[in-house]
């Protein structure tokens, strides 16, 4: 695409609808996961601890072995339309599960899809951008999958009054198919844009000496520190039940409320990950903002506020910071290098996020439960400062 077109084209819409749709079925499923576990499989709260985990291991294995085959244009293409079939396939399974182990690999399966298609997704994105707007470009994405994680929950509370729990988890397969097609449409786009590569079937290594000579090893540094304080969103929602709980509202109160205070967490994501900011400073700038504002967050639950109002604007700051943050590094990683190296980079970027994701999740939630919630809190904290602190490190080759 010649620089001086316009940056919102069909393609780049594609993929922002695919990320809302794929991201709406995922949360249909995964907010209607801990009652069918409990209530239908009659399992133990423990088991979707242990999913979990497993999953956002495997997410990170898929993307690091498969991001090299993302290079490959043919394979670009195939690798991002199977792997949104595979993950809505998948995921509306799960509502035929009639055993726990039978909910562990079909959860797994879901997540091993995402992996396989999200270093294919983001290189086919930075092919239909130019370079001067993959800011706004991923910000298109990532606004998509935070307006995703919006509805998504809504629709299940709906769902699951109108149809229970199990046929409610299979309708989380429909916005799913809407998601492949789309990333279909994306993969035409950019092929009629005669943006991407002549398929070289030799390029399926991780690459790391051209990554690094691309110079995209330094500023992984700061996103390693900035994973390793980044944990999972549902330890920032059990504290902020417990704590509305603690206020005098019934467990039921306690629990909507802060359903309702993780809906803007996630509103605040969306908005804050537009890239224009990005395009016209740097990825840099931006990530930094994202690191300060998450302190300000984990300082704000460490201290344990029960009004709500100081819980949602706790929440919103650690939205504002993930979208700014996960928006930067995807921008960052898509102007380093060259496009046959970008399924490689892109690979390298999901494997350091998820193993950041899987540590911090469980140290946080180990020091939850045996220190306190202040300890925990503020020891995700000191990560986010490390990140704020190692930011210089981060720069974008324009390509």
């Amino acid at each position: 695409m010649p620089e001086n077109e316009s940056w919102l084209s069909a393609g780049v819409v594609s993929v922002g609808a695919a990320s809302f749709f794929s991201d709406s079925g995922h949360e249909i499923a995964t907010a209607l996961l801990p009652s069918f576990l409990i209530s239908v499989l009659h399992s133990s709260a423990g088991a979707r601890g242990i999913i979990e985990g497993l999953s956002d291991a495997l997410v990170g294995v898929m993307k690091l072995v498969t991001g090299p085959l993302a290079n490959d244009a043919t394979r670009r293409r195939r690798l991002a339309t199977g792997g949104y079939i595979g993950t809505a396939v998948a995921t509306g399974a799960l509502g035929l599960a009639t055993a726990v182990w039978q909910v562990v690999i079909l959860r797994a399966l879901a997540w091993m899809a995402r992996g396989l298609r999200s270093s294919a997704r983001d290189a086919l994105l930075s092919s239909l951008a130019p370079s001067k707007a993959y800011g706004r470009a991923f910000g298109v994405e990532r606004a998509g999958d935070n307006l995703g994680a919006v509805v998504g929950p809504l629709a299940a509370a709906g769902l699951v009054r109108w149809i229970r729990i199990r046929p409610a988890i299979w309708c989380a397969a429909i916005p799913g198919v809407l998601a492949a097609a789309n990333i279909t449409v994306a993969a035409v786009a950019a092929v009629e844009a005669h943006r991407l590569p002549v398929p070289e079937r030799r390029r399926s290594a991780l690459h790391l000496r051209k990554l690094r000579q691309a110079g995209l090893m330094g500023p992984m540094l700061p996103i390693i520190f900035f994973k390793c304080g980044n944990t999972a969103v549902t330890l920032l929602i059990l504290p902020a039940t417990q704590l509305l709980h603690a206020d005098g509202r019934s467990l039921v109160t306690a629990t909507s409320l802060a359903i309702v205070i993780y809906a803007g967490h996630n509103m605040a994501a969306a908005a804050f990950a537009g890239g224009h900011w990005i395009d016209r400073s740097s990825p840099r700038a931006a990530f930094a903002t994202g690191a300060a504002l998450y302190v300000l967050a984990y300082d704000g639950f460490a201290f344990g506020p029960r009004a709500w109002p100081l819980l949602l604007a706790a929440f919103v700051l650690a939205g504002c910071g993930i979208g700014l943050s996960e928006t930067s590094e995807s921008a960052l990683v898509a102007g380093a290098v060259p496009d046959h190296l970008r399924g490689s980079a892109f690979g390298v970027l999901g494997g350091v996020q998820a193993a950041g994701d899987v540590l911090s999740s469980v140290t946080v939630g180990l020091l939850y439960d045996a220190v306190s919630p202040a300890v925990a809190f503020a020891y995700a904290a000191g990560w986010m400062g490390l990140s704020l602190g190692a930011s210089s490190l981060l720069h974008a080759s324009r390509r």
